[in-house]
């Protein structure tokens, strides 16, 4: 990599992973949301907005691992979505936002951490380098962020600001 463009290239990635200057980032999928609508499923769609936030916590989590974690062991697929449709606890939610939250900031030391060669390949990985991660966190999350959007669109919820 050209060592003089790497911290422009590392600042993009930073923000790349909650940009909101083409689309709308995690924060504002998640603002003002009833507690009452977290749960609904609506008509012609397959998920409700907490199994979308729990799906993005837990695959962004496991994506941090990844990088991270030399002991890392890829979790069955069916763990990557919650089982139920609404939160289990009145706490869920504010846990959930809170732990993406939490890992979404690493991911954004990552990007920013000059001890870690973006190109190079994680040592535990199958050929993945730490760039292609955090792109795909970013392209995962951005991709969840709009069906939030769409649902909450559909359960009339959403004021665009």
């Amino acid at each position: 990599m050209n060592v003089d463009r790497e911290p422009a290239l590392r600042e993009h990635l930073h923000k790349l992973l909650d940009w909101d200057d083409a689309h709308v980032n995690f924060e504002a999928a998640v603002r003002d949301i009833p507690p009452g609508s977290r749960g609904v499923v609506p008509q012609g769609l397959r998920h409700s907005l907490w199994q979308l936030l729990e799906h993005l916590r837990r695959t962004q989590r496991d994506i941090l691992e990844f990088c991270r974690s030399p002991a890392y062991v890829e979790p069955p697929a069916e763990e990557y979505w919650p089982p139920a449709e609404v939160p289990p606890t009145a706490g869920a939610w504010d846990e959930s936002v809170a732990g993406f939250r939490g890992d979404l900031a690493a991911l954004k030391e990552l990007a920013r951490d000059r001890a870690v060669d973006l190109c190079e390949h994680i040592p535990h990985g199958s050929g993945q380098t730490y760039l292609r991660e955090l792109l795909l966190a970013a392209d995962h999350n951005t991709y969840h962020v709009a069906q939030m959007v769409t649902v909450r669109r559909l359960l009339g919820i959403w004021r665009a600001s």
